[in-house]
């Protein structure tokens, strides 16, 4: 059995998790998966930030799990769902650490989702 390598976020890969202040909106085909006020924005390196939805403010009904996974070394093992009702195009489309490292443990509870896969709208609050 090999181990895992764990990594901590450094100045040379940094992860920031901070309160997003908007919106945000996940659709498939127009129907709503995710409506919160309570985004968490993840910004690791050079990457796009990443909005972590808390799964309260999912419909966990219209997802469904799958058995592909995942590990990253600065989160931890990663799981996925699918959105039936996006076709194949929504296969492993929503991603969870639900037990991430300390280093991003705010992240726990939450979920992400490919950007090129469902429609993500961020509005301003106020």
């Amino acid at each position: 059995m090999s181990v895992r390598a764990m990594r901590l976020p450094d100045d040379d890969h940094p992860i920031s998790i901070t309160p997003n202040p908007n919106r945000i909106v996940v659709r498939v085909g127009g129907r709503v998966l995710a409506d919160t006020r309570n985004a968490l924005s993840l910004k690791e390196a050079s990457y796009p930030p990443v909005q972590y939805v808390p799964r309260a403010d999912v419909d966990m009904a219209l997802l469904q799990r799958t058995d592909h996974s995942t590990y990253c070394p600065f989160k931890g093992d990663c799981s996925y769902f699918s959105i039936p009702s996006g076709g194949d195009r929504a296969v492993n489309a929503v991603w969870s650490y639900e037990a991430p490292y300390d280093a991003v443990a705010a992240i726990k509870g939450h979920l992400a989702f490919y950007p090129d896969r469902v429609e993500i709208t961020e509005e301003p609050i106020g």
